[in-house]
């Protein structure tokens, strides 16, 4: 069986989020239905739980960070280049924040950043892993 990640987020407005997340293609699952959390799938791994601050308190006793602190740095890969400018538009255009951090430029690997509502940060990146091999070898024969 493949492994699977569970990314728990918690928001503010959960239409809000739900209708976010589908803009940068996430698909909306029946896994949580009952108004307090909604399940989104990227893939048949990748995973995101979408919970009112509400539901989320039920799983911690910790308090939930607010839009001035970072707990985590979550990562999609892309396909190309084109298809990160392109994930980060759409994060734009759903009411997300481009690039709260710099972009990442490589050559063999390329990375933008995109902020959702309630200021979680996605990173999207793609890399040729062709290329990042091919200097790895480079740099142990040297």
């Amino acid at each position: 069986m493949t492994q699977m990640i569970f990314v728990n987020l918690p928001v503010t407005d959960l239409d809000r989020a739900v209708a976010f997340y589908e803009a940068v293609g996430a698909k909306r699952n029946e896994f949580c239905e009952d108004g307090t959390s909604a399940g989104m799938t990227f893939s048949d791994a990748i995973h995101v739980m979408l919970l009112t601050h509400k539901k989320f308190s039920e799983f911690t006793t910790r308090s939930i960070a607010g839009r001035d602190s970072v707990q985590t740095l979550l990562c999609l890969s892309q396909e190309s280049r084109e298809a990160v400018d392109k994930a980060v538009e759409n994060a734009v255009s759903a009411g997300g924040v481009a690039d709260p951090g710099p972009t990442q430029e490589h050559g063999f690997m390329y990375g933008r950043s995109f902020e959702d509502p309630d200021g979680h940060i996605w990173e999207v990146m793609w890399m040729d892993y062709a290329a990042f091999k091919d200097m790895q070898s480079q740099s142990v024969s040297a």
